[in-house]
């Protein structure tokens, strides 16, 4: 059956799971529009690829779901051909096209140049930098690196992802360059883990230098951190924290428990001694810092005993920005020999109760802001009220500040001087300087 679209040899890319696909969508999507395609995110198109997170059950789920509906599409004549990609497709490519061999072709993180041959297209190897951005035009991610060589027990990315490959400080200078000429003010660096970057190519950790590099670049304001590792963590990294201002204030830093037991079971060469010691330097040398966490709870072996330690340390650290995960039991990972003892409904408990404890520090924290006077990035505009982030808060996870639109035009994408007059949990309201 022919489709039905009229939007014929449109190509529709779809991103599931987290930023780093997004990046990967939109290095596909620049390849494709320098081979001439017609091509578009998340719009109706008559070819579609399906960029796939597999790393949690949740995610697989929604990633199966989705190669389900869009397989009816086809069937309907809604869609002409559906592609796969990502890393559910390399983690179980033999059980899809098992389970579902109507797909037109299924492709692994790494065969970008096979698949954008099946879409009638050419690898184009001097496209460095050349993305078709489907964040808000003031931000963009920029991968530094892909893969991983960490042994975190519970983690399937190295599965799907590979070994840990930096990329070259020149190109990712190139490459924010070019995303600055687009008018992109904020760089959210991005990694499995940033704080390896450089050990393969320049043989030492060398995120300080790349920082160096990237400020220099014209028309880039905010230049933020994502996806630190808290062993072996490069202390220069604060020294460039603290001397240019570019660098926001901010560390997302997953620490996954806190136990000793647990994380010698996870495989996180740390201990809680040494973990708290490590943000206790961070705040000492940066005392403005907000650090971003996640947990997970629920781990194999996981005691009442072993939670309330963790409680009361989330409690003592008052992080500023936290999540917290209960456990997924992944197939082939180092946890995966562990028995999953710890029932669903107690792991969601456990997350909610630290979530509980969070907010509560949230709103504590919001409330000393009261009054204070930030430098704000305007993402979108929502209903009565403008939406923006300070240098503290990173794009879709983490707290926003409302100004009333009714009262005040700002300009999207731009910077704007406001002052907090209200505080909730997660939000703040605030008004505009003159």
């Amino acid at each position: 059956m022919r489709t039905k679209s009229l939007k014929k040899n449109r190509i529709n890319v779809i991103t599931l799971g987290c930023s780093k696909n997004v990046y990967d969508s939109e290095v596909l999507m620049g390849q494709l529009k320098a081979s001439g395609k017609d091509v578009v995110h998340e719009e109706e198109g008559n070819i579609v690829v399906i960029n796939t997170c597999g790393f949690i059950n949740n995610a697989k789920e929604e990633s199966v779901n989705t190669i389900l509906e869009y397989m009816q599409k086809k069937e309907d004549g809604d869609v002409d051909k559906v592609f796969v990609t990502g890393c559910l497709s390399e983690r179980y490519k033999p059980d899809l096209q098992e389970q579902i061999p109507n797909v037109d072709q299924y492709f692994g993180t790494t065969e970008l140049p096979g698949l954008l041959k099946a879409l009638g297209a050419d690898y184009k190897h001097e496209l460095i930098g050349e993305r078709l951005t489907t964040t808000p035009k003031n931000y963009a991610y920029l991968k530094i690196a892909e893969g991983c060589d960490r042994p975190c027990s519970f983690c399937a990315i190295p599965l799907m992802r590979g070994k840990h490959k930096s990329k070259p400080i020149e190109h990712l200078v190139i490459e924010a360059e070019k995303l600055a000429a687009n008018g992109v003010k904020e760089l959210v660096l991005i990694a499995q883990d940033l704080t390896y970057y450089g050990l393969d190519l320049y043989k030492k950790r060398n995120l300080a230098e790349l920082l160096e590099n990237l400020v220099k670049v014209e028309g880039i304001e905010w230049i933020r951190l994502h996806y630190a590792f808290p062993t072996g963590f490069p202390m220069d990294v604060l020294d460039v924290m603290n001397k240019e201002p570019k660098v926001c204030n901010y560390l997302d830093i997953p620490l996954q428990h806190i136990n000793d037991e647990l994380l010698k079971s996870m495989r996180r060469g740390t201990t809680h001694e040494k973990t708290t010691k490590l943000l206790k330097e961070f705040r000492a040398k940066v005392p403005e810092m907000t650090i971003r966490t996640t947990l997970i709870v629920g781990y194999p072996g996981e005691t009442q005993e072993h939670f309330e330690e963790l409680r009361e340390w989330v409690r003592e650290m008052r992080f500023e920005r936290l999540g917290c995960f209960t456990y997924s039991h992944e197939e082939n990972t180092h946890a995966f020999n562990l028995v999953d003892d710890v029932p669903q409904d107690v792991k969601q408990d456990r997350a909610n109760e630290i979530m509980e404890i969070q907010s509560q520090i949230s709103w504590e924290l919001n409330q000393e802001k009261i009054g204070q006077v930030f430098k704000v990035v305007i993402d979108r505009k929502e209903g009565e009220y403008f939406v923006g982030r300070t240098e503290f808060d990173s794009p879709d996870v983490d707290n926003e500040v409302l100004i009333n639109a009714t009262t005040t035009y700002l300009k999207t994408g731009e910077f704007a001087t406001v002052k907090v007059t209200e505080a909730a949990d997660f939000d703040l309201f605030a008004e505009v300087v003159k």
